[in-house]
């Protein structure tokens, strides 16, 4: 069905391929939290996407200092300029008001993926392996060397709405000489339309980088015609993936936080706090559980206090720190959060959870519950808004029950349970003192490098 005059009135969205701007006849109306329409995003048909991914496999890459050129010409322009007839300020608080991402983190999440796109061509290259040179050119070839090189051509991103930081990664491939094809949610796609644009008004050619919105059919279309993919979701598209090895999965972070005995709570109840709520809770690197050696009651009534003071307002609203949902959405997860809390102490529970704002929209207020035991299945709940599991913890439970975390923080002085945390395979990342869990930077690994998943080494030898 074409769209209606009033959609065609809204803002477009165009699908950017090899050969530039495509508006397609099929479009979504994206609305914001309060079911308002803002823009209409073209979704392209199965032909347009096995086309572009021919082009963008047919295309050379641009020589390594081009690409460490473009990149960081391309972050000053996602953080300052005005792309596709939007400022930065105006972009920022339509990302807030669609995604419900507070403003105040919409910023900060501008200026990280500005830092983390000018740095990503040595970041990329943190990966490479020290003996290993770059090109078999290199004069110590002849004596026999490892190359580093790519795993293919072509690089697929299912990509994330929850927040914008998650488009801070996939530039690392570009770096590498990928050509990467993105696919975004369709909850927030604003982001990515702005880096790809930025991309291409620094001097990246169109069949270097594309911006392919596409129905939910098409997903997997779009991994099969690349060489390699990353897939952001839940643990249905984990285990949909997880056994395809040109798949690199993103899912749940349930990041743990572990304070023993040697170490007084009390004295690091900010990092506590701000683990759990910063950036909204929205995040994978947001803390999901908190494990205590001792009577875990004082610090859920301290978590309580704290979170419990964090003000419901409007996403746009400077002062915002709790995101927002419609109010269905909203209604939804803090029926899903009942369900799943049954068995627990409910320290901030289910039923405070949703603070609607009048508009349609709801913010999603911070939950705190206590379990008994630090195996409980609820510590691996993890919702898109402050929601903290807290249980006891013992010497005998180990890091048993620490596994599958993407990051935990240890609060602890036992040297012994720091190497037994870094030994288990199933942690990426381990801070160890007051580090909050969502503390990433350029040129460390999130969950592994990306180019651990991108690359290989190759011996060559010259005679």
């Amino acid at each position: 069905m074409p769209p209606t005059p009033e959609e065609e009135a809204l803002p477009q969205l165009d699908a950017l391929g090899p050969r530039g701007p495509y508006r397609a006849r099929n479009r979504l109306t994206v609305t914001d939290v309060s079911g308002a329409p803002v823009a209409q995003l073209s979704l392209v048909p199965g032909v347009f996407l096995h086309r572009a991914l021919t082009a963008l496999r047919r295309a050379e890459p641009p020589a390594p200092d081009h690409r460490a050129a473009v990149l960081a010409r391309a972050a000053e322009l996602f953080t300052t300029g005005r792309l596709g007839g939007l400022t930065v300020a105006e972009h920022e608080h339509l990302v807030s008001r669609v995604g419900g991402v507070p403003l105040a983190v919409v910023r900060t999440a501008t200026r990280a993926i500005g830092e983390r796109l000018a740095a990503a061509y040595d970041s990329a290259r943190r990966a490479r392996p020290v003996d290993a040179r770059d090109d078999w050119r290199d004069p110590l070839t002849r004596a026999g060397r490892a190359v580093w090189t790519r795993r293919g051509e072509v690089f697929a991103v299912n990509a994330a709405g929850n927040h914008p930081g998650t488009h801070s990664l996939w530039p690392e491939a570009l770096a590498l000489g990928f050509r990467v094809a993105v696919r975004p949610s369709r909850r927030e796609p604003f982001t990515p339309y702005r880096l790809i644009t930025a991309l291409r008004e620094a001097g990246l050619g169109p069949d270097q980088v594309a911006f392919l919105p596409t129905g939910h059919e098409l997903a997997d279309e779009l991994l099969r015609g690349a060489d390699l993919g990353m897939v952001y979701g839940g643990d249905d598209a984990v285990r949909r993936h997880r056994s395809d090895p040109a798949v690199l999965t993103q899912g749940p972070g349930r990041s743990k936080i572990l304070v023993t005995a040697d170490v007084d709570w009390r004295e690091h109840l900010d990092t506590i706090v701000d683990s759990v709520s910063h950036h909204g809770g929205t995040g994978c690197v947001n803390a999901t559980a908190v494990l205590v050696e001792g009577d875990p009651a004082p610090l859920c009534a301290a978590l309580a206090e704290r979170l419990g003071a964090l003000p419901a307002l409007a996403p746009e609203d400077d002062k915002a720190v709790l995101p927002v949902q419609p109010v269905a959405t909203a209604r939804a997860f803090g029926t899903h959060l009942a369900n799943r809390a049954a068995g627990t102490r409910a320290w901030l529970g289910a039923e405070g959870v949703v603070a609607e704002l009048g508009d349609g929209s709801a913010a999603l207020r911070p939950a705190v519950h206590q379990a008994d035991r630090p195996d409980a299945a609820q510590l691996g709940v993890e919702l898109p808004f402050p929601c903290v599991w807290v249980a006891p913890w013992t010497p005998e439970a180990g890091t048993a029950v620490l596994r599958d975390s993407l990051v935990v923080t240890a609060l602890t002085r036992r040297e012994e349970l720091i190497d037994r945390l870094l030994d288990e395979p199933t942690i990426g990342n381990v801070y160890v003192g007051d580090t909050p869990t969502y503390r990433i930077a350029p040129g460390l690994p999130h969950d592994g490098f990306l180019g651990d998943f991108l690359m290989r080494t190759k011996a060559v030898i010259r005679t």
